[in-house]
């Protein structure tokens, strides 16, 4: 009699979110179709996915192969992006109103002006440069703390944190399609004249190209906003930096002072660089108390399951 696990019992709870988001995902697509025009290519992906993703879950647990466990590892890295391309083509295809107008006036509201506009009236091109850093950091400060634990080899707690963070980004990307918004760089300031009005030193502009490339927007285009990725809310980079510190210091990481220092810079970068209004910063800390309080829900559920 045969001891192989089943398809069910090699899952992680990882695999079983991709998959189930990825099912999500098709379903949009086809109540889109007359909206989405790439909704048969995007069908087709997620439910090759699907298979992909089972098939090398079985093959990670059931052969001795490092090549197929790093990729069962380290899948869901290129996965988070692929899929937030994904939410682009809906997003864009859909075209529902953008949310901004009552973002700014719910920022106006808390502040009795738009903060980005009185954080530009203290700007300097030093402190520029340092946010500007931070910001892009944020695509470091996750990948440490999977690194970390891996290193350790704590293999459950890292597939547990690489469920916990695929999981959080999820939840922002249907904060986008339910609220999308561009964010105040495109609608309270001239997206064109940004790196006049907020100067940095010498990485700067790079290194916002490199994030406006990340995000669909053409270089030296006068309508931006028609490109523009609707992700200001909640502010994804607010939720998973929170995220990624708080698991750092709930295993002790040692990079956890450092990951708190460049988060904090980051978190404010997120609206003196006019990506995001304070709503967002204030929805993305709502989204991360909600990921870090179902996902041990979650995942033990899966794990019993799983047996």
């Amino acid at each position: 009699m045969s001891n192989s696990p089943t398809f069910r019992q090699c899952l992680r709870p990882v695999d079983v979110l991709v998959i189930a988001f990825a099912v999500l995902l098709c379903f949009i697509n086809l109540f889109s179709m007359g909206l989405i025009h790439e909704w048969a290519i995007l069908v087709g992906i997620n439910i090759f996915s699907c298979f992909g993703i089972a098939i090398i879950s079985y093959l990670s647990e059931t052969r001795t192969s490092r090549v197929i466990r790093a990729i069962h590892n380290w899948y869901p890295v290129p996965t988070i992006f692929l899929v937030f391309k994904e939410m682009y083509v809906i997003i864009q295809s859909i075209a529902h109103p953008d949310w901004d107008p009552l973002l700014i006036k719910i920022d106006h509201g808390m502040f009795g002006a738009d903060p980005t506009v009185w954080l530009g009236m203290h700007a300097s091109p030093v402190l520029t440069e340092i946010l500007q850093i931070a910001y892009v950091s944020y695509y470091f400060i996750m990948l440490t703390v999977g690194i970390e634990l891996f290193l350790r080899n704590e293999r459950e707690k890292f597939s547990y944190i690489v469920f916990v963070i695929v999981y959080g980004f999820f939840l922002s990307y249907l904060g986008y399609l339910a609220v999308p918004a561009v964010g105040p760089r495109f609608t309270l300031h001239d997206f064109s004249a940004l790196k006049s009005e907020l100067p940095g030193v010498w990485l700067t502009n790079g290194l916002r190209d490199f994030i406006d490339a990340g995000e669909s927007i053409p270089n030296n285009v006068s309508n931006a906003i028609v490109y523009a990725q609707r992700d200001a809310f909640p502010s994804g980079h607010t939720e998973m930096t929170l995220i990624s510190v708080y698991l750092a210091f709930h295993y002790k990481l040692k990079s956890r002072w450092i990951l708190l220092l460049f988060g904090t810079l980051l978190i404010i970068s997120t609206v003196y660089l006019r990506y995001h209004y304070v709503i967002d910063v204030i929805g993305g800390t709502v989204f991360m108390l909600f990921t870090v309080w179902t996902a041990p829900k979650l995942s033990a559920w899966w794990e019993k399951i799983r047996g």
